[in-house]
């Protein structure tokens, strides 16, 4: 995961994901609400202007994250979870 992780940011210049919000769905899991931002080192593309709203889901036992979902798209997240911004 970390080697996948490190590609596909080393793809982007100036690459940052930002939380914007943090919800405890229930003892085992959070959803974390985020944006990302950066511009493509090939392409120029500017990440931050597509509006690039995710949303990242930790289920934790023990303190200790067992699985993280990640989702590029933050509606897909709701839905998902059932529910709503």
């Amino acid at each position: 995961m970390a080697a996948g992780f490190r590609d596909w940011v080393n793809a982007w210049h100036g690459y940052y994901t930002q939380a914007d919000e943090y919800r405890e769905l229930d003892a085992e899991r959070v959803l974390v609400l985020n944006h990302s931002g950066g511009r493509g080192r090939a392409s120029g593309l500017n990440l931050g202007a597509m509006q690039a709203e995710g949303a990242t889901l930790f289920h934790v036992r023990g303190g200790e994250v067992t699985r993280l979902v990640a989702y590029w798209d933050r509606q897909r997240a709701l839905a998902d979870l059932g529910l709503r911004e």
